[in-house]
């Protein structure tokens, strides 16, 4: 009851549907054990509904609905990614400077028996722990963290795998004290020196500047729900139409889906997710991941150094590229 209740809590608009009927079959099934009772024809045609139900709703959602289960409180986030997929993990600490911002978390990783860097955006599980990590909203120690990483990665040839998950960079005075636009500029422009391979993936939220820190890379790809964009939906709207609540009609002309983003030529693959998104199975969700990453890493690892600085290049050289 405790588990259903907590599904409860975290449920969106569009699954209330899928869940009643899933707690229907529920019922049914603890009634015919309690009765003794055959209902099996019963359950295998509500569990038939569910299927047609659950692909009914998640193959028409709209990218507003999108944008809901990218902030998912439940969605697996770069830690359940990593103790997932990951033989071992260990992570560092600090910019060494004075900082060590726990929105923006990294390390070093043992994958199918490659050592690895992986980095990424952490977003908390609960209020406490969302205050604790600026809810995913990395500051400039934690740009400088990542960055100090990656030269590590380059330094030893280890490939570096980053997972993009933010509203965007921390916009907080203090942050712009510190440089928070001169940090993330500095990662965008090293990055593309990198002799390493990269391959970073937007597990849920990519938001403007704070996902392109991370960002840069030969491979990107994204989670079919997950949604990646210059700004968010609500700040589109704030800023063009002076009202916030038309963020649903921005979230439509932005263009932040990953099937919109594949056919612009500015994401590289779609990954699927498991019936009912990321956060209704994470250990299958973690499986597709390691495997993609895998297969691009093997791809990858092959190429010369001056090929992936090339194919880096060219991938953001062609971004925004228009015929009059």
């Amino acid at each position: 009851m405790a588990k259903t209740a907590q599904k409860r809590t975290f449920l969106l608009e569009f699954e209330k549907p899928l869940v009643e009927l899933q707690a229907r079959i529920d019922q049914i099934r603890e009634l015919g054990e309690e009765k003794q009772l055959d209902v099996s024809g019963q359950l295998q045609e509500l569990e038939g509904k569910v299927e047609q139900l659950r692909q009914e709703i998640f193959s028409t959602l709209t990218p507003a609905q999108k944008l809901q289960i990218a902030r998912h409180p439940r969605r697996p986030s770069t830690l359940d990614y990593v103790q997932a997929m990951c033989d071992e993990w260990l992570e560092l600490h600090g910019d060494r400077r004075g900082s060590d911002d726990l929105a923006l978390i990294g390390g070093i990783a043992r994958l199918e028996g490659r050592a690895v860097v992986i980095i990424g955006h952490q977003k908390g599980r609960d209020t406490k722990d969302n205050v604790a990590r600026n809810f995913g909203m990395a500051s400039p120690g934690g740009y400088r963290k990542a960055m100090r990483l990656m030269e590590h990665a380059n330094r030893f040839s280890m490939p570096i795998i980053t997972f993009i998950d933010t509203p965007g960079a921390y916009a907080g005075v203090e942050a712009e004290k510190l440089g928070q636009g001169e940090a993330i500029a500095r990662n965008l422009r090293e990055m593309f020196s990198l002799e390493v391979p990269i391959i970073s993936t937007v597990i849920g939220e990519g938001g403007s500047g704070g996902a392109l820190g991370i960002g840069v890379a030969e491979k990107l790809m994204m989670f079919e729900h997950s949604v990646y964009t210059v700004a968010s939906p609500e700040a589109c709207a704030a800023i063009l139409w002076k009202d916030a609540k038309k963020s649903e009609q921005a979230a439509q002309a932005l263009k932040i889906t990953a099937y919109d983003l594949k056919d612009l030529g500015i994401i590289d693959q779609i990954l699927p997710e498991p019936p009912g998104c990321a956060h209704s199975d994470p250990l299958a969700t973690a499986e597709i991941l390691k495997q993609a990453i895998l297969e691009n890493l093997e791809y990858l690892s092959q190429l010369p150094t001056d090929k992936l600085k090339e194919l880096r290049y060219q991938k953001f050289r062609n971004i925004g590229v228009f015929i009059e």
